[in-house]
Protein backbone atom coordinates (compact mmCIF):
# COMPACT_ATOMS: atom_id res chain seq x y z
CA UNK A 1 0.00 0.00 0.00
CA UNK A 2 1.70 3.09 -1.09
CA UNK A 3 1.02 6.50 0.88
CA UNK A 4 0.49 8.49 -2.27
CA UNK A 5 -2.59 9.45 -4.13
CA UNK A 6 -6.24 10.06 -3.66
CA UNK A 7 -6.67 6.38 -4.27
CA UNK A 8 -4.06 5.17 -1.90
CA UNK A 9 -5.70 7.38 0.26
CA UNK A 10 -9.62 6.29 -0.15
CA UNK A 11 -7.93 2.93 -0.09
CA UNK A 12 -5.94 3.33 3.22
CA UNK A 13 -9.80 4.83 5.19
CA UNK A 14 -11.88 2.17 3.81
CA UNK A 15 -9.61 -0.46 5.18
CA UNK A 16 -10.19 1.73 8.31
CA UNK A 17 -13.75 1.16 8.20
CA UNK A 18 -13.27 -3.15 6.82
CA UNK A 19 -10.89 -3.33 10.18
CA UNK A 20 -13.39 -1.47 12.33
CA UNK A 21 -16.26 -3.56 10.98
CA UNK A 22 -14.51 -6.66 12.61
CA UNK A 23 -14.39 -5.00 15.60
CA UNK A 24 -17.53 -3.90 15.91
CA UNK A 25 -18.52 -7.67 15.56
CA UNK A 26 -16.37 -8.77 18.25
CA UNK A 27 -17.70 -6.07 20.80
CA UNK A 28 -21.34 -6.50 19.75
CA UNK A 29 -20.90 -10.35 20.61
CA UNK A 30 -19.70 -9.51 24.32
CA UNK A 31 -23.11 -7.78 25.36
CA UNK A 32 -25.70 -9.27 22.74
CA UNK A 33 -25.82 -12.39 23.91
CA UNK A 34 -26.86 -10.88 27.57
CA UNK A 35 -30.29 -9.57 26.62
CA UNK A 36 -30.80 -13.25 24.71
CA UNK A 37 -29.89 -15.14 28.04
CA UNK A 38 -33.46 -15.51 29.51
CA UNK A 39 -34.69 -16.64 26.39
CA UNK A 40 -31.67 -19.18 25.73
CA UNK A 41 -32.07 -20.48 29.30
CA UNK A 42 -35.78 -21.16 28.72
CA UNK A 43 -35.07 -23.04 25.64
CA UNK A 44 -32.30 -25.23 26.40
CA UNK A 45 -32.98 -25.85 29.86
CA UNK A 46 -29.60 -23.99 31.78
CA UNK A 47 -30.21 -23.76 35.25
CA UNK A 48 -29.13 -20.35 36.41
CA UNK A 49 -25.36 -21.37 37.65
CA UNK A 50 -24.69 -22.86 34.14
CA UNK A 51 -26.35 -20.17 32.21
CA UNK A 52 -23.54 -17.56 33.22
CA UNK A 53 -21.49 -20.43 31.13
CA UNK A 54 -22.81 -18.71 28.29
CA UNK A 55 -21.25 -15.79 28.65
CA UNK A 56 -18.01 -17.37 30.60
CA UNK A 57 -16.78 -19.84 27.44
CA UNK A 58 -16.04 -16.72 26.02
CA UNK A 59 -15.01 -14.49 28.49
CA UNK A 60 -12.26 -17.19 29.19
CA UNK A 61 -10.63 -17.55 26.35
CA UNK A 62 -11.26 -14.56 24.97
CA UNK A 63 -8.92 -12.65 27.53
CA UNK A 64 -6.58 -15.13 27.88
CA UNK A 65 -5.27 -14.98 24.12
CA UNK A 66 -5.23 -11.67 23.13
CA UNK A 67 -1.72 -10.68 24.14
CA UNK A 68 -0.17 -14.04 22.36
CA UNK A 69 -2.86 -13.38 19.05
CA UNK A 70 -1.29 -9.92 18.89
CA UNK A 71 2.58 -10.80 19.42
CA UNK A 72 1.25 -13.77 16.53
CA UNK A 73 0.27 -10.83 14.75
CA UNK A 74 3.82 -9.44 14.64
CA UNK A 75 5.38 -12.75 13.91
CA UNK A 76 3.23 -13.88 11.34
CA UNK A 77 1.79 -10.73 9.55
CA UNK A 78 -1.31 -8.91 11.37
CA UNK A 79 -3.68 -9.47 7.87
CA UNK A 80 -3.25 -12.98 8.28
CA UNK A 81 -3.92 -13.55 11.90
CA UNK A 82 -7.02 -11.06 11.39
CA UNK A 83 -8.62 -13.49 9.02
CA UNK A 84 -7.71 -16.45 10.59
CA UNK A 85 -9.59 -14.78 13.39
CA UNK A 86 -12.56 -13.82 11.26
CA UNK A 87 -12.51 -17.28 9.76
CA UNK A 88 -12.52 -18.93 13.13
CA UNK A 89 -15.18 -16.72 15.16
CA UNK A 90 -17.73 -16.95 11.43
CA UNK A 91 -17.84 -20.40 11.86
CA UNK A 92 -18.52 -20.92 15.65
CA UNK A 93 -21.10 -18.00 14.94
CA UNK A 94 -22.74 -20.53 13.02
CA UNK A 95 -22.37 -23.72 15.05
CA UNK A 96 -23.59 -21.53 18.08
CA UNK A 97 -26.39 -20.38 16.52
CA UNK A 98 -27.30 -24.07 15.21
CA UNK A 99 -26.98 -24.96 18.62
CA UNK A 100 -29.89 -27.78 20.15
CA UNK A 101 -28.12 -28.44 23.39
CA UNK A 102 -25.92 -26.73 26.57
CA UNK A 103 -22.91 -28.60 25.40
CA UNK A 104 -22.56 -27.38 22.04
CA UNK A 105 -23.75 -23.96 22.70
CA UNK A 106 -20.84 -23.83 25.70
CA UNK A 107 -18.14 -25.64 23.07
CA UNK A 108 -18.70 -23.21 20.09
CA UNK A 109 -19.05 -19.76 22.47
CA UNK A 110 -14.99 -21.42 23.12
CA UNK A 111 -14.13 -21.61 19.74
CA UNK A 112 -16.13 -18.17 19.11
CA UNK A 113 -14.15 -16.58 21.63
CA UNK A 114 -10.60 -17.39 20.31
CA UNK A 115 -11.50 -16.26 16.93
CA UNK A 116 -12.71 -13.28 18.40
CA UNK A 117 -9.21 -12.95 20.38
CA UNK A 118 -7.51 -13.52 17.09
CA UNK A 119 -9.13 -10.97 14.93
CA UNK A 120 -9.37 -7.79 17.55
CA UNK A 121 -5.87 -8.21 18.90
CA UNK A 122 -4.52 -7.07 15.61
CA UNK A 123 -6.80 -4.17 14.59
CA UNK A 124 -5.33 -1.73 16.73
CA UNK A 125 -1.82 -2.18 15.45
CA UNK A 126 -2.94 -2.15 11.81
CA UNK A 127 -4.35 0.98 12.36
CA UNK A 128 -1.32 2.71 13.97
CA UNK A 129 0.87 1.46 11.63
CA UNK A 130 -1.59 2.49 8.70
CA UNK A 131 -1.98 6.10 10.26
CA UNK A 132 1.08 7.29 11.18
CA UNK A 133 0.51 11.84 10.61
CA UNK A 134 -0.42 12.65 14.18
CA UNK A 135 -3.83 14.39 12.74
CA UNK A 136 -5.01 11.27 10.73
CA UNK A 137 -3.79 8.87 13.31
CA UNK A 138 -6.32 10.82 15.95
CA UNK A 139 -9.01 10.33 13.47
CA UNK A 140 -8.59 6.81 13.12
CA UNK A 141 -8.58 5.77 16.67
CA UNK A 142 -11.42 7.97 17.47
CA UNK A 143 -13.40 5.66 15.04
CA UNK A 144 -11.62 2.83 16.51
CA UNK A 145 -12.57 3.66 19.91
CA UNK A 146 -16.04 4.63 18.97
CA UNK A 147 -16.75 1.28 17.87
CA UNK A 148 -15.01 -0.37 20.63
CA UNK A 149 -17.08 1.79 23.28
CA UNK A 150 -20.22 2.26 22.32
CA UNK A 151 -20.69 -1.14 20.53
CA UNK A 152 -21.48 -2.34 24.18
CA UNK A 153 -24.48 -0.11 24.08
CA UNK A 154 -25.48 -1.16 20.06
CA UNK A 155 -25.46 -4.85 21.59
CA UNK A 156 -28.02 -4.41 23.70
CA UNK A 157 -30.83 -3.01 21.21
CA UNK A 158 -29.40 -5.33 18.84
CA UNK A 159 -30.07 -8.04 20.69
CA UNK A 160 -33.08 -7.03 22.43
CA UNK A 161 -34.70 -6.53 19.00
CA UNK A 162 -32.93 -9.68 17.32
CA UNK A 163 -34.16 -11.87 20.27
CA UNK A 164 -37.51 -10.35 20.44
CA UNK A 165 -38.73 -9.94 16.79
CA UNK A 166 -37.15 -13.22 15.38
CA UNK A 167 -35.33 -16.05 18.11
CA UNK A 168 -31.89 -15.83 20.07
CA UNK A 169 -30.13 -17.70 17.52
CA UNK A 170 -30.22 -15.16 15.57
CA UNK A 171 -28.02 -13.03 17.45
CA UNK A 172 -25.73 -15.47 16.48
CA UNK A 173 -26.34 -15.87 12.62
CA UNK A 174 -26.36 -12.32 12.16
CA UNK A 175 -22.44 -12.51 12.13
CA UNK A 176 -22.63 -14.75 9.24
CA UNK A 177 -22.91 -12.06 6.50
CA UNK A 178 -21.04 -9.78 8.79
CA UNK A 179 -17.80 -11.89 9.01
CA UNK A 180 -17.74 -13.35 5.26
CA UNK A 181 -18.66 -9.46 4.00
CA UNK A 182 -15.23 -8.17 5.92
CA UNK A 183 -12.98 -11.11 4.74
CA UNK A 184 -13.71 -10.63 1.80
CA UNK A 185 -13.13 -6.66 2.00
CA UNK A 186 -10.11 -7.51 3.80
CA UNK A 187 -8.59 -9.28 0.95
CA UNK A 188 -8.76 -6.72 -1.29
CA UNK A 189 -8.30 -3.58 0.77
CA UNK A 190 -5.77 -4.25 3.34
CA UNK A 191 -2.49 -5.31 1.89
CA UNK A 192 -0.39 -8.16 3.22
CA UNK A 193 2.51 -7.34 5.69
CA UNK A 194 4.93 -9.56 6.60
CA UNK A 195 6.00 -10.05 9.86
CA UNK A 196 9.18 -9.90 11.67
CA UNK A 197 9.15 -14.38 11.90
CA UNK A 198 8.78 -16.67 14.42
CA UNK A 199 12.51 -16.88 15.02
CA UNK A 200 12.26 -13.36 16.40
CA UNK A 201 9.64 -14.37 19.29
CA UNK A 202 8.88 -17.96 18.81
CA UNK A 203 9.05 -18.52 22.80
CA UNK A 204 6.63 -21.48 23.16
CA UNK A 205 7.40 -21.64 27.37
CA UNK A 206 6.57 -17.71 27.35
CA UNK A 207 3.13 -18.30 25.55
CA UNK A 208 2.24 -20.97 27.41
CA UNK A 209 2.68 -19.08 30.32
CA UNK A 210 0.62 -16.18 29.60
CA UNK A 211 -2.20 -17.60 27.72
CA UNK A 212 -2.37 -20.08 30.94
CA UNK A 213 -1.97 -17.30 33.48
CA UNK A 214 -4.42 -14.57 31.60
CA UNK A 215 -7.02 -17.69 31.14
CA UNK A 216 -7.14 -19.06 34.56
CA UNK A 217 -7.04 -14.98 35.86
CA UNK A 218 -10.43 -14.63 33.71
CA UNK A 219 -11.85 -17.96 34.69
CA UNK A 220 -10.68 -16.96 38.47
CA UNK A 221 -12.50 -13.47 38.15
CA UNK A 222 -15.97 -14.17 36.88
CA UNK A 223 -15.95 -17.34 39.30
CA UNK A 224 -15.74 -15.25 42.21
CA UNK A 225 -18.80 -13.51 42.51
CA UNK A 226 -20.27 -17.24 42.94
CA UNK A 227 -17.69 -18.98 45.11
CA UNK A 228 -17.10 -15.83 47.18
CA UNK A 229 -13.23 -13.90 47.21
CA UNK A 230 -11.99 -15.04 49.88
CA UNK A 231 -12.99 -18.62 49.39
CA UNK A 232 -9.81 -21.09 48.98
CA UNK A 233 -11.25 -21.98 45.68
CA UNK A 234 -10.96 -17.68 44.70
CA UNK A 235 -7.45 -17.75 46.77
CA UNK A 236 -5.87 -20.84 45.32
CA UNK A 237 -6.71 -20.08 41.84
CA UNK A 238 -5.81 -16.60 41.73
CA UNK A 239 -2.33 -17.46 43.41
CA UNK A 240 -1.68 -19.89 40.98
CA UNK A 241 -2.39 -17.44 37.92
CA UNK A 242 -0.24 -14.69 39.55
CA UNK A 243 2.51 -17.09 39.91
CA UNK A 244 2.17 -18.02 35.75
CA UNK A 245 2.08 -14.56 35.06
CA UNK A 246 5.22 -13.95 37.29
CA UNK A 247 7.00 -16.41 35.97
CA UNK A 248 6.30 -15.14 32.09
CA UNK A 249 7.76 -12.15 33.52
CA UNK A 250 11.12 -13.81 34.75
CA UNK A 251 11.00 -15.45 31.49
CA UNK A 252 10.74 -12.98 29.21
CA UNK A 253 13.67 -11.12 30.77
CA UNK A 254 15.66 -14.08 30.22
CA UNK A 255 14.63 -15.62 26.96
CA UNK A 256 16.98 -14.28 23.56
CA UNK A 257 13.79 -13.71 21.53
CA UNK A 258 11.07 -13.22 23.87
CA UNK A 259 7.40 -13.46 23.64
CA UNK A 260 6.82 -9.99 24.98
CA UNK A 261 10.07 -7.44 25.17
CA UNK A 262 9.90 -5.59 28.15
CA UNK A 263 10.96 -2.87 27.18
CA UNK A 264 7.51 -1.86 26.08
CA UNK A 265 6.02 -2.22 30.03
CA UNK A 266 8.98 0.56 30.82
CA UNK A 267 7.09 3.58 28.86
CA UNK A 268 4.99 5.49 31.69
CA UNK A 269 1.92 6.01 28.99
CA UNK A 270 2.04 2.60 28.03
CA UNK A 271 1.93 0.74 31.25
CA UNK A 272 -0.28 3.66 32.90
CA UNK A 273 -2.77 3.74 30.39
CA UNK A 274 -3.46 0.19 30.37
CA UNK A 275 -3.61 0.43 34.53
CA UNK A 276 -5.98 3.40 33.69
CA UNK A 277 -8.10 1.23 31.72
CA UNK A 278 -8.63 -1.35 33.82
CA UNK A 279 -9.90 0.80 36.57
CA UNK A 280 -11.90 3.05 33.96
CA UNK A 281 -13.21 0.11 32.14
CA UNK A 282 -14.11 -2.04 35.48
CA UNK A 283 -16.52 0.76 36.62
CA UNK A 284 -18.03 1.54 33.62
CA UNK A 285 -18.72 -2.07 32.23
CA UNK A 286 -19.86 -3.24 35.71
CA UNK A 287 -22.21 -0.34 35.77
CA UNK A 288 -23.72 -0.75 31.99
CA UNK A 289 -24.41 -4.79 32.97
CA UNK A 290 -26.02 -3.77 36.43
CA UNK A 291 -27.54 -0.79 34.99
CA UNK A 292 -29.67 -3.33 32.63
CA UNK A 293 -30.45 -5.41 35.41
CA UNK A 294 -31.76 -2.09 37.52
CA UNK A 295 -34.01 -0.97 34.46
CA UNK A 296 -35.39 -4.36 33.52
CA UNK A 297 -35.45 -5.52 37.36
CA UNK A 298 -36.96 -2.71 39.08
CA UNK A 299 -38.36 -0.31 36.74
CA UNK A 300 -39.99 -3.19 34.29
CA UNK A 301 -38.24 -1.90 31.02
CA UNK A 302 -37.89 -4.90 28.50
CA UNK A 303 -34.64 -5.82 26.02
CA UNK A 304 -35.91 -3.25 23.32
CA UNK A 305 -36.28 -0.16 26.30
CA UNK A 306 -32.94 -1.33 27.85
CA UNK A 307 -31.52 -0.50 24.60
CA UNK A 308 -32.85 2.67 23.75
CA UNK A 309 -32.14 3.74 27.53
CA UNK A 310 -28.70 3.59 26.98
CA UNK A 311 -28.78 5.00 23.33
CA UNK A 312 -27.75 8.08 23.94
CA UNK A 313 -24.48 6.94 25.60
CA UNK A 314 -23.62 5.57 22.48
CA UNK A 315 -24.80 8.22 20.41
CA UNK A 316 -22.37 11.24 22.57
CA UNK A 317 -19.36 8.45 22.14
CA UNK A 318 -19.60 8.48 18.74
CA UNK A 319 -20.04 12.52 18.11
CA UNK A 320 -17.06 12.69 20.26
CA UNK A 321 -15.05 10.18 19.13
CA UNK A 322 -15.30 11.07 15.53
CA UNK A 323 -15.56 14.70 15.27
CA UNK A 324 -14.77 16.59 18.86
CA UNK A 325 -11.39 14.47 20.60
CA UNK A 326 -9.16 13.96 18.27
CA UNK A 327 -9.27 17.78 17.55
CA UNK A 328 -9.15 18.31 21.57
CA UNK A 329 -5.78 15.70 21.64
CA UNK A 330 -4.28 17.65 18.66
CA UNK A 331 -4.61 20.86 20.67
CA UNK A 332 -4.57 20.10 23.79
CA UNK A 333 -2.57 16.62 24.25
CA UNK A 334 -4.58 14.20 25.25
CA UNK A 335 -4.01 13.60 28.80
CA UNK A 336 -5.57 16.66 29.57
CA UNK A 337 -8.46 15.38 27.66
CA UNK A 338 -7.99 12.07 29.31
CA UNK A 339 -8.62 13.54 32.68
CA UNK A 340 -11.95 15.79 32.03
CA UNK A 341 -13.49 12.32 30.60
CA UNK A 342 -12.50 10.54 33.70
CA UNK A 343 -13.98 13.10 36.01
CA UNK A 344 -17.18 13.49 33.82
CA UNK A 345 -17.08 9.18 33.75
CA UNK A 346 -17.35 9.98 37.75
CA UNK A 347 -19.95 12.37 38.02
CA UNK A 348 -22.41 9.90 35.69
CA UNK A 349 -21.51 7.00 37.88
CA UNK A 350 -22.24 8.86 41.23
CA UNK A 351 -25.20 10.75 39.83
CA UNK A 352 -26.69 7.14 38.70
CA UNK A 353 -26.13 5.85 42.08
CA UNK A 354 -29.15 8.57 43.43
CA UNK A 355 -31.56 6.62 40.90
CA UNK A 356 -34.73 5.70 42.85
CA UNK A 357 -36.86 2.82 43.19
CA UNK A 358 -39.49 4.71 41.13
CA UNK A 359 -37.13 6.29 38.28
CA UNK A 360 -38.25 8.79 35.43
CA UNK A 361 -36.25 8.16 32.62
CA UNK A 362 -35.84 11.98 31.60
CA UNK A 363 -34.90 13.37 34.71
CA UNK A 364 -33.59 10.17 37.12
CA UNK A 365 -31.81 8.55 34.33
CA UNK A 366 -30.68 10.76 30.94
CA UNK A 367 -28.51 13.19 33.25
CA UNK A 368 -26.24 10.41 33.81
CA UNK A 369 -26.19 8.70 30.38
CA UNK A 370 -24.77 12.10 28.95
CA UNK A 371 -22.35 12.53 31.70
CA UNK A 372 -21.35 9.00 30.55
CA UNK A 373 -21.30 9.03 27.14
CA UNK A 374 -19.59 12.32 26.94
CA UNK A 375 -16.98 11.14 29.88
CA UNK A 376 -16.25 7.78 27.85
CA UNK A 377 -16.03 10.16 24.25
CA UNK A 378 -13.50 11.93 25.87
CA UNK A 379 -11.80 9.09 27.49
CA UNK A 380 -10.62 6.26 25.68
CA UNK A 381 -9.67 7.65 22.43
CA UNK A 382 -7.22 9.48 24.35
CA UNK A 383 -6.48 6.25 26.49
CA UNK A 384 -6.12 4.74 23.40
CA UNK A 385 -3.48 7.47 21.19
CA UNK A 386 -1.34 7.35 25.01
CA UNK A 387 -1.87 3.47 25.36
CA UNK A 388 -0.39 2.87 21.61
CA UNK A 389 2.20 5.93 22.05
CA UNK A 390 4.97 2.85 22.51
CA UNK A 391 4.62 0.88 19.92
CA UNK A 392 7.18 0.34 16.91
CA UNK A 393 6.35 -1.10 13.71
CA UNK A 394 7.92 -4.47 14.74
CA UNK A 395 5.55 -4.77 18.26
CA UNK A 396 2.37 -2.65 17.13
CA UNK A 397 0.30 -5.95 17.33
CA UNK A 398 1.67 -6.90 21.54
CA UNK A 399 0.78 -3.43 22.39
CA UNK A 400 -2.80 -3.80 20.70
CA UNK A 401 -3.22 -7.08 22.27
CA UNK A 402 -1.96 -5.52 25.44
CA UNK A 403 -4.74 -2.75 25.09
CA UNK A 404 -7.37 -5.35 24.41
CA UNK A 405 -6.19 -7.30 27.29
CA UNK A 406 -6.54 -4.93 29.93
CA UNK A 407 -9.65 -3.76 28.73
CA UNK A 408 -11.11 -7.02 29.07
CA UNK A 409 -9.88 -8.09 32.45
CA UNK A 410 -10.88 -4.65 33.86
CA UNK A 411 -14.39 -5.75 32.73
CA UNK A 412 -14.40 -9.02 33.95
CA UNK A 413 -13.02 -7.57 37.01
CA UNK A 414 -15.36 -4.82 37.37
CA UNK A 415 -18.25 -7.01 36.95
CA UNK A 416 -17.79 -9.93 39.36
CA UNK A 417 -16.57 -7.12 42.19
CA UNK A 418 -19.50 -4.96 41.10
CA UNK A 419 -22.47 -7.63 41.19
CA UNK A 420 -20.77 -9.34 44.29
CA UNK A 421 -21.29 -6.09 45.91
CA UNK A 422 -24.28 -5.50 44.97
CA UNK A 423 -26.00 -9.30 45.86
CA UNK A 424 -24.47 -9.18 49.13
CA UNK A 425 -25.89 -5.18 49.79
CA UNK A 426 -29.70 -6.56 48.30
CA UNK A 427 -29.74 -9.81 50.60
CA UNK A 428 -28.61 -7.48 53.50
CA UNK A 429 -31.66 -5.24 52.76
CA UNK A 430 -33.84 -7.78 52.51
CA UNK A 431 -32.88 -9.24 55.85
CA UNK A 432 -33.84 -5.72 57.96
CA UNK A 433 -37.40 -5.97 55.82
CA UNK A 434 -36.70 -4.16 52.58
CA UNK A 435 -39.33 -4.75 49.62
CA UNK A 436 -37.68 -6.58 46.58
CA UNK A 437 -37.47 -3.80 44.57
CA UNK A 438 -36.43 -1.28 46.81
CA UNK A 439 -33.30 -4.01 48.11
CA UNK A 440 -32.14 -4.24 44.46
CA UNK A 441 -32.14 -0.58 44.23
CA UNK A 442 -29.99 -0.20 47.26
CA UNK A 443 -27.58 -3.60 45.88
CA UNK A 444 -27.35 -1.29 42.61
CA UNK A 445 -26.49 1.98 44.40
CA UNK A 446 -23.66 0.69 46.35
CA UNK A 447 -21.95 -0.96 43.10
CA UNK A 448 -22.37 2.47 41.42
CA UNK A 449 -20.43 4.04 44.26
CA UNK A 450 -18.29 1.98 43.96
CA UNK A 451 -17.39 1.68 40.43
CA UNK A 452 -17.44 6.12 40.66
CA UNK A 453 -14.71 5.04 43.06
CA UNK A 454 -12.92 2.86 40.77
CA UNK A 455 -12.64 5.61 38.23
CA UNK A 456 -11.60 7.48 40.43
CA UNK A 457 -8.65 5.68 41.34
CA UNK A 458 -8.25 5.70 37.67
CA UNK A 459 -8.12 9.82 37.52
CA UNK A 460 -5.62 9.69 39.65
CA UNK A 461 -3.06 7.53 38.23
CA UNK A 462 -3.75 9.18 34.97
CA UNK A 463 -2.39 12.61 37.15
CA UNK A 464 -0.13 11.41 38.35
CA UNK A 465 2.03 8.75 36.62
CA UNK A 466 0.67 10.18 32.38
CA UNK A 467 3.31 11.70 30.88
CA UNK A 468 2.64 14.61 27.74
CA UNK A 469 3.11 13.02 24.46
CA UNK A 470 6.75 13.24 22.49
CA UNK A 471 5.61 15.10 19.63
CA UNK A 472 9.33 14.69 18.27
CA UNK A 473 8.47 10.72 18.21
CA UNK A 474 5.81 11.55 15.88
CA UNK A 475 7.80 13.28 13.60
CA UNK A 476 10.10 10.74 13.49
CA UNK A 477 6.87 8.02 12.77
CA UNK A 478 6.25 10.35 9.80
CA UNK A 479 9.29 10.36 8.21
CA UNK A 480 9.43 6.93 8.45
CA UNK A 481 6.09 6.02 7.21
CA UNK A 482 6.68 6.21 3.12
CA UNK A 483 9.40 3.13 4.15
CA UNK A 484 7.04 1.30 6.18
CA UNK A 485 3.94 1.32 4.14
CA UNK A 486 6.17 0.21 0.73
CA UNK A 487 7.75 -2.61 3.40
CA UNK A 488 4.26 -3.48 4.22
CA UNK A 489 2.94 -3.38 0.59
CA UNK A 490 5.42 -6.14 -0.90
Amino acid sequence: MTSTGPAAERSRWLALVVLCAGMLMVILDGTIVNVALPAIQDDLGFSQSSLAWVVNAYLIPFGGLLLLAGRLGDLLGRRSVFLAGLGVFTGASLLCGLAQSQEVLIGARFIQGAGGALASAVILGMIVTMFTEPRERATAIGVYSFVASAGASIGLLAGGVLTQGISWHWIFFVNLPIGIGTALLALRLIAPDRGIGLRQGADLLGAVLVTGGLMLGVYTIVGAAEHGWASARTLGLGAVAVALLAAFVVRQARARTPLMPLRILRSRNVSGANLVQVLMVAGLFGMFFLGVLYMQRVLGYDAIETGLAFLPVALLIGALSLAVTPRLTLRFGERPVLLVGLALAIAGLALFARVPEQASYAVDILPSMLLLGGGAGLSFPSLMNLAMSGATPADAGLVSGLVNTSLQVGGALGLAVLATLSASRTEDLVAEGESTASALTGGYALAFIVAAALVGVALLIAATVLRPRDRASEQEARQEAPSLRSAEGG
